[in-house]
């Protein structure tokens, strides 16, 4: 049995996906406590309760584990007491050469730590950017056909959730990822204005792509997340502290096929954008 935290989530739903695929038993654990497929076991809980996650631990050989949790090293010491195996965490391409002082970065390496220092053997997964945050453009494309969208000039090798969750699955029921961290990118570097012109040419409609001004980003962004994590994103895009344009091999090597494009991520998705 294999436990996947944040199961109704962009990645979380695609590890459920892929392990059923492999024909493994899943339990998928989210606060609603519905999985999006019936194939799945549905447990409720919350990842900052480590009881309710120790009451899903029965036969658990395996854990996928999302990053940022207050009561993380509790959570991992109940998955160790329950003889859980291993755990795949959820991680950051910001790890490498980060800064503490970054709270982004600050909370995925103390969650790497947390893992670590857990003594169960542990694979991290450090991907860059997903494709999926292209969903944060619904209610622009609710109103009409111009996205406004920040750091204009800056590419990323976006990452299909898809290919994560083969990741995942593969580290979590396959020997030889143990103490590894693998860093993952979409086949393609892509800026924001050519990820909106193929969403548009995947719905049928021409997109108009208009870049945001650091003020007007940093705005819009401060009425929405705490003032540490705008600071993080100006930091990364900005001052161009990380770097997500690089085409990585990681997921061709593992998988044995190129991962998915922006296009592909985005003809799957379409009706939610609909």
């Amino acid at each position: 049995m294999f436990l996947v935290t944040g199961a109704t989530g962009n990645v979380g739903s695609e590890v459920v996906r892929h392990l059923l695929q492999l024909g493994a038993p899943v339990r998928a654990f989210s606060r609603s406590g519905r999985a999006r497929t019936d194939a799945a076991q549905s447990v409720a809980g919350d990842l900052n309760d480590p009881a309710s996650v120790a009451s899903a631990l029965d036969g658990v050989r395996g854990v996928f584990l999302l990053p940022g949790y207050q009561q993380l090293p509790e959570t991992l010491a109940r998955c160790a007491q329950a003889g859980v195996e291993r755990v795949v965490l959820l991680s950051s391409s910001s790890i490498p050469g980060g800064e503490r002082s970054n709270a982004v970065t600050r909370y995925m390496l103390e969650s790497e730590e947390a893992v670590e220092a857990s003594g169960l053997p542990w694979t991290f997964l450090r991907p860059c950017a997903f494709a999926a945050n292209a969903l944060q453009w619904k209610e622009q494309l609710a109103a009409g056909d111009v996205i406004r969208a920040p750091f204009a000039n800056v590419r990323q090798a976006t990452l299909d959730p898809y290919d994560i969750g083969e990741v995942a699955a593969l580290a979590l029921t396959s020997p030889g990822h143990e103490g590894k961290a693998y860093a993952l990118s979409g086949p393609e570097s892509l800026l924001p204005e050519e990820r909106v012109a193929t969403l548009g040419e995947v719905l049928g409609r021409k997109l108009t792509f208009v870049g945001q001004s650091n003020d007007e980003a940093h705005a819009e962004m401060s009425a929405q997340l705490p003032a540490a994590y705008v600071d993080a994103f100006f930091r990364f895009y900005v001052d161009g502290t990380l770097d997500e344009s690089p085409v990585l091999p990681t997921v061709e090597q593992l998988t044995g096929r190129a991962p998915r494009t922006f296009r592909t991520w985005a003809t799957e998705h379409a009706a939610a954008f609909k």
